[in-house]
Formats: structure tokens, C-alpha cells, sequence
């Protein structure tokens, strides 16, 4: 942040309890958990948002975005209270296992037709779901575009955007390995400043605005659901139900993939094996 920006954001009141206010909001409207050691951090995620608004302070800004004609600025929100940080093969011994050992598994199901089905949850910007697909690619060129059915979804309906368009940054895809490049995106885009998941891709990949805490709607079961560093942000008792939803979204014999920092919690915990670093595998009843 430029000296200018840190001057104008300077003077704004950010008391505790407007700090409660958007905590609890977050709380009760999507299931979030924000600490009290988090509120520099929201500070500085809303302060230029104030300041464009033209508000005197958080107090307003809180009444606003909290209140019952949130509308739109709820969105803004959203966005500043979660954390759309992702990559490409973000996290690569997930997908070493899912090329190693879960498609081979699920080969046989994939070519009697039944079709295979995959959640991504809490995809952001797309990197997930798109390097589920190129891995898939990878081990089946001939696929189908209708043998795979991959579902990205997040709470963030601006982040879907993003994700939809397809449409990367070199820089943010100038750590990938050549064949994963060509994998992934479209030939010719790869020397320039921006590229484009290749169309095969985009077509194994539907997206969805889902918040987790409220009804899923999408039809079970999945063969694989990827949920990686997206149930620590919740509360307690939310993360317990959540990991008893996910498994019973699951197939039998299906695969759980979950983030580094996270560990299984509640009655789900025993209803899984462990296959590989924060991998499992649901359990026959």
C-alpha cells in the first residue's frame, strides 16, 4: 500500500463492535469464524472500500453492508472477508495420487458409461477444478467430454467469474512444468502475457455459487471431492457437519482430499481411512 493510501485509511474508526458486527454477520450468513486477532487484517482489506464509498467510518460502512438493503455491497463483503488465495496443482501429492492410484480405480466405472463425478468446493479462481481436468486429460487423451463431470463451486460469485473466463496471468502460471502448460492451456497463448484453459477443459468444468452452510442443492453422490483449506475457516461445530456432508455426498469407495492445515473432526472422522497425506477414502458402512 502507497504512503497515500496508508494516510487516508489512517483516520477511520474501527471499533470492537463494529468488528462484532462483521463477525457475526460472517457468523450467520455463511459460517465463518473471524477472530479478534483478524480484525487488523479487516481493516485492511475494507479500508480503501470505505474511502471509495465515501464513509466517515466502519460504523457506517457496517450498517450498510450488514443491513437489510445490503444488496450489492454484501458482495464487497464477501470478498474481503475470504481468502481467494489458490494455484495450479496447489498442493501436487494430491494429484500424484489422484493419476496413481483414485483414476485408475475409477476406470472401469468411466468406461461403462456411468460417467465420473467431482466437487471441487471452495474453487476460487478456477486453478483446482482445471488442474483436476488437465490430470484427468493426462491419463486419458481420449476422453469423452461427457465421461467426467467436474462442479467447481465457491461462495464468492465474483471469484466465479473469474473462474469461468478461464483466463490467467503468465505470472501466475510461470511456475508450471512445460507439459503442464500444454496441458492445461490453449497453444499459442503460452509465450504471452495471458493464457487461456484449453476448451476440452472448460467443458469437463460447470460452476456454481455454493455456500457450504446452506442446502446443497446439487445432486449426490461424487466420486471425488476435493475441499482444501476451506473448513478451518469455519467454526467448530460447522467443520464436524460439514465433514459428515461431505462424506455422505460421497460414492461408496469414494475419495476425500482435503488441505494441509486441515484435520477430519466429529462423527466423519471414523467413517474414513487415511490413503496418503490429508487423502481418505470412505468407509462401507
Amino acid at each position: 500500500m502507497s504512503d497515500r493510501h496508508r494516510t487516508l485509511a489512517s483516520d477511520l474508526t474501527f471499533t470492537e463492535a463494529d468488528f462484532r458486527q462483521i463477525a457475526r454477520h460472517a457468523s450467520q450468513q455463511y459460517g465463518l469464524n473471524i477472530k479478534i486477532e483478524k480484525k487488523g487484517l479487516i481493516y485492511a482489506r475494507l479500508a480503501r472500500r470505505i474511502r471509495t464509498l465515501g464513509l466517515p467510518d466502519f460504523k457506517a460502512y457496517c450498517d450498510l453492508a450488514t443491513g437489510p438493503r445490503a444488496a450489492s455491497e454484501a458482495e464487497e463483503l464477501l470478498s474481503a472477508l475470504t481468502t481467494n488465495v489458490s494455484s495450479f496443482y496447489r498442493e501436487r501429492h494430491h494429484f500424484d495420487a489422484l493419476k496413481a492410484t483414485v483414476l485408475p480405480a475409477l476406470r472401469e466405472k468411466m468406461l461403462s458409461g456411468a460417467g465420473i463425478r467431482i466437487w471441487s468446493a471452495g474453487c476460487s479462481a478456477g486453478q483446482e477444478p482445471y488442474s483436476i481436468a488437465a490430470t484427468i486429460k493426462g491419463c486419458w487423451p481420449d476422453l469423452k467430454s461427457n465421461a467426467v463431470t467436474i462442479l467447481g463451486s465457491d461462495v464468492d460469485g465474483r471469484i466465479l467469474e473469474k473462474a469461468q473466463a478461464g483466463t490467467y496471468r503468465a505470472t501466475e502460471v510461470a511456475s508450471l512444468k512445460p507439459d503442464e502448460k500444454d496441458l492445461l492451456f490453449e497453444p499459442g497463448t503460452r509465450g504471452s502475457d495471458v493464457v487461456y484453459v484449453r476448451p476440452e477443459l472448460k467443458e469437463m468444468v460447470r460452476f456454481e455459487r455454493i455456500n457450504l452452510v446452506d442446502e446443497w442443492r446439487h445432486a449426490a453422490p461424487f466420486d471425488i471431492i476435493f475441499c482444501r483449506n476451506v473448513v478451518i475457516y469455519f467454526e467448530r461445530s460447522t467443520q464436524h457437519k460439514l465433514w459428515q456432508r461431505f462424506r455422505d455426498s460421497l460414492a461408496p469407495q469414494g475419495h476425500l482430499f482435503i488441505g494441509h492445515s486441515e484435520r477430519l473432526t466429529g462423527p466423519a472422522e471414523a467413517q474414513f481411512r487415511s490413503t496418503g497425506i490429508t487423502s481418505f477414502e470412505k468407509l462401507a458402512p
